[in-house]
């Protein structure tokens, strides 16, 4: 009898021992909380997605689904609220459209990165004379360049305007935007680079291929391509209240565009996740005042 109740006695003694970090366990389980992320497969969005995706799951206990889908989508997937956040809206002038059609049910949440650019860029050997896009227009530069534009996506704000400036300029006859992802664009510089010939092709800052190609953008007169550009975050409606901690985290997170291209030119060789990883680890107090709001 008293066997069994000294027993009796240690069971419930272990269980009461071993509930609170069950109950802990429990707790942090129920806590979780998940978040869903649009991106496309853009250099600088992918460097930018996946330093944020981390930092969310390490420092402040999320689970992070990534959606990688068109720009178009990602604007009607937050507008929606299919999406919690996009980190790859180029204001104001690049993606205007889509703001004009889903901005009233979108929250901005400020500037990621500035000073970004969008043109025409072509090769460094290709001729001082061929300066802006008007030149393009030259039979003889037509020609040279094969009559074609190297484009990316279709859905993009780049392709968008860079259709318009076909026309701006009055480059119809001579030649045609094709339209591709970015890393056919890349591979479209880098066969042509390798061969010296001419290339025209539609680029932006931030991105790797600068580090690794001389090339050099095209004066557009008209600016029928913008001028600089910042890359904001856009949530959902309610994030801010749904996701206090992930919302405070986005509006803090910044970045310069040497360091974003730093990223991308080393995950060229790696991976953006092992890339984004080492950044964090390397900066912490920069990691620190992202998330300075969140704890």
């Amino acid at each position: 009898m008293k066997t069994i109740s000294r027993f009796k006695r240690r069971v419930l003694c272990g269980a009461m021992l071993a509930l609170p970090a069950l109950l802990a366990a429990n707790s942090a389980q129920a806590e979780t909380r998940s978040i869903k992320i649009g991106w496309t497969a853009w250099s600088d969005a992918e460097a930018i997605t996946n330093i944020a995706k981390l930092v969310l799951e390490q420092k402040l206990g999320y689970k992070v689904e990534l959606v990688m889908t068109d720009v178009a989508l990602q604007y009607q997937g937050v507008a929606k609220g299919q999406l919690d956040a996009m980190l790859m809206a180029w204001l104001p002038n690049t993606h205007k459209a889509y703001m004009e059609k889903f901005g009233a049910d979108l929250v901005d949440l400020g500037a990621l990165y500035d000073n970004a650019k969008l043109g025409w860029i072509v090769p460094d050997y290709v001729p001082a004379s061929v300066k802006t896009i008007a030149d393009l227009a030259k039979p003889e530069y037509a020609s040279k360049f094969g009559g074609k534009i190297q484009g990316i996506d279709q859905g993009s704000g780049l392709m968008r305007l860079s259709t318009q400036t076909v026309k701006d300029y009055g480059l119809e006859s001579s030649y045609k935007l094709v339209s591709a992802s970015d890393a056919a664009m890349v591979l479209s510089i880098d066969k042509a680079v390798r061969k010296q010939e001419w290339i025209v092709a539609t680029a932006w800052n931030p991105h790797w291929l600068f580090s690794k190609y001389k090339m050099r953008y095209l004066e557009d007169p008209k600016k029928s391509l913008g001028g600089a550009e910042a890359i904001h975050a856009l949530g959902r409606k309610g994030l801010d209240a749904d996701e206090p901690k992930a919302a405070a985290f986005i509006r803090n997170l910044k970045i310069s565009i040497s360091d974003l291209e730093t990223v991308m030119l080393k995950a060229k060789e790696s991976s953006y996740s092992a890339e984004a990883q080492k950044y964090i680890d390397s900066h912490p107090q920069l990691v620190d005042s992202w998330l300075k709001d969140s704890r």
